[in-house]
C-alpha cells in the first residue's frame, strides 16, 4: 500500500501527522468553514525515486500521483471517472479498451513551462519505459495485456506486438489476455501512467532521479522542492486542465524523526500541520480531550493491511543479536517451518500489540486477520472472509473450527495451540538438528518510541507463549537509514536483513482479490524479496533458492491463485478460489495481518470527503478536490458529510459478484473504507 504503504507498498510510518491548522477553536459548524491554500504535515520517510511507473512504494508514489495524470480517477464517492481520457469502450468480448485521451492536456517542466502536449503515444513509451526499468508494478499488468509477459521474457522482441496501441494522437487501445471487468481500477496506478518519450530520451538514466527537473508534469501539483530530511513542497500546477477543482495553492511536508510523539499536538496548534493523531497512550491525551472537545473524530477502515512478516531465506545478517553462524542457520530452519510459524501466529497478543497504537480502549477497532478484508467481496450471500473460514476448517478443524476472521477482534491468540503446535515443530526441528532458543532478530526503528514498544510487546507475547528457552526476540534498535536499508527500501533477497519485521503493509492495486493475493507469488509476487527470494525473471533461469523457494509451500499456492485467475465468467466461483487461495496463505502463515490503516483518532482541518475516495489504486493520495478549512472540523460536521457522503456514494457494500462488466465508468467498493491510511491520513477527506 499499497502502501502502500503503496501505494501498494505502505511503510506505516512513512508520514506521522497531516494537515495545517491556523485559528483558535470556534463553534461546531455543520457546514464547511472559510477555507485556506494549504496543507502541511510532516513526514518521516524521504521519496527513494520520481519514477513514478517503476515504483511500487507508497512514500514514492503518494507524491508522483500528484504530478502526472492517468487515464481515469476517482471521486468523492467512489466513481471511476474521466481524468486524462475523455471516455472509454470496451468490446464485446471485453477483451478491447479503447480511450479517448483529452486534447489539450499540457505536459510543462518545473518551472510550469510548457513542453508538449499529452498523447495517447506517451502511455505506450510508458508501458515500453516500465519493461526497460523491470519496474517493480510490471505483476500488476504482465499477465493482463496481450503479448506484455512474452515480451518481458524475450519470447517476443518487437514491443509493437504487445497489446498498446496508439491508433492517433488522441486513441489509446489496450488488448487483454482474458476479460478483467476490474481493468479501469489499474488505470489510476504508476504502471498505466504516461511518459513523454522526448523528455525521456533527453534525461536518459536521470529520469525520476530525485529532482524536481528529473520529471515532467501534467497532472493538478509541480513538485518545486524536494531536500532530503528537511521538506517536500509542490504547489498547484497553473496549466492543469482541470485547475478549477485544485483547491490548495501548497503542498508542503516538513521531515520528523518520530521522536517525540507530543510534538504533532504542538505542531497543530502552531499552524504547523493541518491535522494530527490523537494518541490515547499519551500522557497529554487528556488535556486533548479537553481542549478539542467536540472535534475529535475517528478515520473509517481502509483496504491497508499491516502485517508482521518472516523472511523466510535471510541472507545478510548485520541487524543482528545472534553470535554464531549455527543460530542464524537454526533460526532459517525454523523459520521454514510451516508448525513453528503457526506457534507463533497463535502466540502473538495482537490486543497487547496494538494497545500500544491505540491504548486499550481502541485496541480491537483496526484489528485484521488476514491478507483480503474480509468485506473485500461477496461470494453469494456470504462475504469473502466467511468462506475463507469455511475453507481454513476445512483445512485443520482442530486450528481453525469456528474461527471469525472480521475485523476487529483476534482471530488467533491462543497460547494452548501455540504451545501444541511449538512441541510438535520443536520434535520435527531437533531431528534435523535445530538447537534451541531460536533467536528471532527484530529490527526497529529507534527513533520513534511507538515503533519500539510495539517491537516489546511482540517480543513478551511470544515468549510468554512458547517460552524464552525455547524462543527469544532480539529487538534490534537501528537508525533510520540503516533500518530503511535493511527492511523498506531492500530491493533485493541479498539486502533484506531480519527475521521478522513490521516495517510495511499493502493496499491494493485494482478490484479484485488477485490484487493482494498476488504478491506471494513464488516466482516474482510483490513480496517475494520481503520473504528473502528474489524474483526469477525468465522461465528456467537457475535458482540458487530453489530449495528454500520449495520448502515455503507456495508454489501449491501459486496454483491456487492461477486456478482463480483463469475463472473469468463466473465472479462468485473466481471469489470462491481466491477464498480458498486465502485460507491456504492464512494456514500457511507466511505473514500475520495484524491491522488495517485507519480508524485512528484525530484533529484535522481537511473538509470532509472533499477528497477522492479510492478502495484501490493511488487517487488517494491526490490533492486535487481536497479542501482545507481555517478551523478544525467538528464532529458535526464530519457526521453531517459522512450522511451526505453515505448516500451518495456507489451503490453496494461491497464488490460482489454482480459488479459491472467493465463497460461502466464506476465500480463496487467496500463501504467499511474511505479514502485514508497512515500515510495520508486526511487527504481522502
Amino acid at each position: 500500500m499499497k502502501h502502500t504503504l503503496k501505494k501498494a507498498f505502505v511503510s506505516f510510518a512513512a508520514v506521522l501527522a497531516l494537515g495545517s491548522v491556523v485559528a483558535p477553536l470556534a463553534a461546531s459548524a455543520q457546514e464547511e468553514g472559510e477555507l485556506g491554500t494549504e496543507f502541511k504535515a510532516t513526514y518521516l520517510s524521504d521519496p527513494s525515486t520520481l519514477d513514478y511507473i517503476f515504483t511500487q512504494r507508497q512514500t514514492n508514489s503518494m507524491h508522483a500521483v500528484n504530478f502526472v495524470e492517468g487515464l481515469y480517477e476517482n471521486d468523492q464517492y467512489g466513481n471511476y471517472i474521466p481524468a486524462a481520457a475523455e471516455s472509454h469502450e470496451v468490446s464485446e468480448d471485453g477483451l478491447t479498451y479503447t480511450y479517448k485521451i483529452r486534447p489539450g492536456i499540457k505536459w510543462v517542466d518545473m518551472n510550469g513551462n510548457e513542453y508538449a502536449e499529452t498523447t495517447a503515444h506517451d502511455w505506450v513509451a510508458g508501458l515500453k519505459h516500465a519493461v526497460d526499468v523491470q519496474s517493480e508494478l510490471l505483476p500488476i499488468v504482465a499477465d493482463s495485456i496481450a503479448g506484455l509477459a512474452d515480451y518481458i521474457n524475450g519470447d517476443i522482441t518487437d514491443f509493437e506486438e504487445v497489446g498498446v496501441k496508439a491508433l492517433d494522437d488522441y486513441t489509446l487501445q489496450y488488448t487483454l489476455t482474458r476479460p478483467e471487468p476490474y481493468f479501469n481500477s489499474k488505470t489510476t496506478y504508476g504502471i498505466l501512467y504516461p511518459v513523454n518519450q522526448e523528455f525521456l530520451d533527453a534525461v536518459g538514466e536521470d529520469f525520476g532521479s530525485l529532482s524536481p527537473d528529473s520529471i515532467l508534469y501534467n497532472g493538478p501539483f509541480i513538485l518545486t522542492n524536494l531536500t532530503a530530511k528537511s521538506q517536500i513542497e509542490y504547489i498547484k500546477n497553473e496549466a492543469y486542465w482541470d485547475k478549477d477543482n485544485v483547491h490548495l495553492d501548497l503542498v508542503q511536508y516538513t521531515y520528523n524523526d518520530g521522536s517525540d510523539p507530543e510534538v504533532y499536538y504542538r505542531l497543530f496548534r502552531d499552524g504547523a500541520v493541518s491535522s494530527f493523531r490523537v494518541d490515547p497512550t499519551l500522557p497529554i491525551y487528556g488535556d486533548v480531550q479537553k481542549e478539542y472537545e467536540g472535534y475529535i473524530t475517528q478515520q473509517q477502515r481502509t483496504g491497508t493491511a499491516f502485517m508482521v512478516q518472516f523472511n523466510l531465506n535471510r541472507i545478510k545478517h548485520e541487524a543482528t543479536g545472534k553470535e554464531s553462524n549455527k543460530q542464524h542457520e537454526d533460526t532459517r530452519q525454523a523459520l521454514l517451518n510451516k508448525k513453528f510459524r503457526q506457534a507463533i501466529m497463535f502466540g502473538f497478543n495482537r490486543h497487547t500489540y496494538l494497545s500500544q497504537r491505540y491504548g486499550e480502549e481502541f485496541a480491537e477497532a483496526d484489528m485484521r486477520n488476514t491478507l483480503v478484508p474480509p468485506e473485500f467481496v461477496n461470494i453469494g450471500d456470504q462475504t469473502f472472509g466467511e468462506v475463507v473460514a469455511e475453507e481454513l476448517e476445512a483445512l485443520n478443524s482442530d486450528l481453525y473450527a469456528g474461527v471469525d476472521l472480521s475485523d476487529g477482534q483476534d482471530a488467533f491468540y491462543d497460547p494452548e495451540k501455540a504451545s501444541a503446535l511449538f512441541a510438535e515443530a520443536k520434535e520435527e526441528l531437533e531431528g534435523e538438528g535445530v538447537e534451541f532458543p531460536i533467536q528471532i532478530d527484530f529490527p526497529v526503528l529507534e527513533s520513534v518510541p511507538l515503533d519500539v514498544n510495539n517491537a516489546k510487546s511482540f517480543k513478551s507475547s511470544i515468549e510468554d507463549a512458547l517460552g524464552a528457552e525455547n524462543v527469544q526476540v532480539n529487538i534490534v534498535l537501528l537508525a533510520q537509514d540503516p533500518y530503511y536499508a535493511a527492511t523498506y527500501y531492500a530491493t533485493v533477497a541479498s539486502e533484506v536483513d531480519y527475521d521478522i519485521t513490521s516495517a510495511s503493509g499493502w493496499s491494493p492495486d485494482y478490484l479484485d482479490p488477485s490484487s493482494y493475493l498476488d504478491i506471494y507469488g513464488p516466482v516474482d509476487g510483490s513480496f517475494i524479496v520481503n520473504i528473502g527470494f528474489d524474483p526469477i525473471l525468465k522461465e528456467g533461469a537457475e535458482d540458487p533458492y530453489a530449495e528454500a523457494r520449495e520448502a515455503t509451500g507456495l508454489y501449491e499456492y501459486q496454483k491456487l491463485i492461477d486456478e482463480a485467475a483463469s475463472i473469468t465468467d463466473d465472479l462468485d466461483a473466481r471469489f470462491a478460489a481466491y477464498a480458498k487461495a486465502q485460507a491456504y496463505l492464512t494456514d500457511e502463515a507466511i505473514s500475520l495481518p495484524v491491522y488495517t490503516g485507519g480508524s485512528s483518532l484525530r484533529v484535522t482541518k481537511v473538509v470532509p470527503f472533499s477528497g477522492p475516495y479510492a478502495y484501490a489504486g493511488s487517487s488517494s493520495d491526490k490533492f486535487k478536490y481536497v479542501k482545507v478549512q481555517q478551523e478544525p472540523v467538528s464532529y458535526e460536521q464530519w457526521e453531517a458529510a459522512y450522511e451526505d457522503w453515505a448516500a451518495n456514494k456507489i451503490s453496494g457494500s461491497s464488490i460482489s459478484s454482480n459488479a459491472n462488466d467493465g463497460e461502466e465508468d464506476s465500480e463496487e467498493t467496500s463501504e467499511e473504507s474511505v479514502n485514508e491510511d497512515e500515510s495520508s491520513e486526511e487527504a481522502a477527506e
